[in-house]
């Protein structure tokens, strides 16, 4: 990963989602924004829940949101999965994640510029050349939308509100007002704070439901607690709300389990 990008850039990898003709994912809310470009054809994209909300694109961009979707893809099911950080939206793609929030749009109608990105990946012949197609082509765009004077204020409320839990706590370490945190989240994410603190709770527990399936040694009660839940039982409220499948349930379709009764049980 060039240096430039790594304040922006938080993932940069292929996907593979199955060896069969059809492959599904179940796209979690995140803290970041995501970039999914299939190495061949298009993705299918719905929201979980949401009946008539498929629509089909042939690279996505996804904002800030708060719900589950759904990617089907059919024939390859290999490609190119990128996360930025909110920053990273506006310094490489050129517009505020604030643009993107809630919405799955088709990357050549946010960024003209990469249009061809998707052609030009599925000409390379390996990762390595992939991998340097799109580190390039974000420098570009880096080199043509660059930081703002804010950003450096942004980073620093980041990094408050996902050091506590409490709004007006992450307020004080600003040394700012809530109503002045409040407005420059929304304007700039999309989202509000307290809405941003739930986005890396769930994917700080995210990660701990896979460390703990695949080490088998702590229970959900653990990851719950350890993520900042009150119980296992609103772990459990929280993934049905956001993902629309309990943890359990989300392990299981990932080939994954966990220690403990199912959280459905609880």
């Amino acid at each position: 990963m060039p240096t430039a990008l790594a304040p922006f850039v938080a993932t940069l990898g292929a996907y593979e989602l199955g060896s069969g003709p059809v492959a599904v994912h179940r796209g979690l809310p995140s803290s970041t924004v995501s970039i999914t470009i299939p190495e061949e054809d298009s993705l299918e994209i719905s929201w979980v829940g949401r009946p008539g909300s498929s629509q089909r694109r042939r690279a996505v961009v996804a904002g800030l949101y708060l719900d589950a979707a759904e990617l089907r893809q059919v024939g390859c099911t290999r490609g190119v999965w990128l996360t930025l950080s909110p920053l990273g939206a506006d310094a490489l793609l050129g517009l505020p994640a604030s643009a993107l929030a809630g919405h799955i749009v088709d990357l050549a109608d946010v960024v003209p510029a990469m249009a061809d990105l998707p052609e030009r990946l599925a000409a390379c012949r390996t990762w390595p050349q992939r991998r340097a197609l799109v580190a390039q082509s974000l420098l570009t765009g880096l080199s043509r939308h660059g930081e703002r004077a804010n950003h450096h204020e942004l980073r620093s409320a980041i990094a408050a509100l996902s050091g506590t839990t409490r709004v007006q706590e992450a307020a004080y370490r600003l040394g700012c007002s809530r109503r002045h945190l409040s407005s420059l989240v929304r304007a700039e994410f999309g989202v509000t704070p307290k809405e941003y603190q739930r986005l890396v709770r769930f994917e700080t527990a995210r990660g701990r439901l896979v460390d703990a399936a695949r080490s088998r040694g702590v229970g959900l009660a653990a990851v719950a607690a350890a993520s900042g839940f009150a119980d296992q039982a609103h772990l459990t409220r929280e993934w049905r709300a956001m993902a629309g499948c309990t943890p359990t349930e989300w392990l299981r379709a990932e080939g994954l389990a966990v220690q403990g009764p199912p959280v459905g049980d609880r």
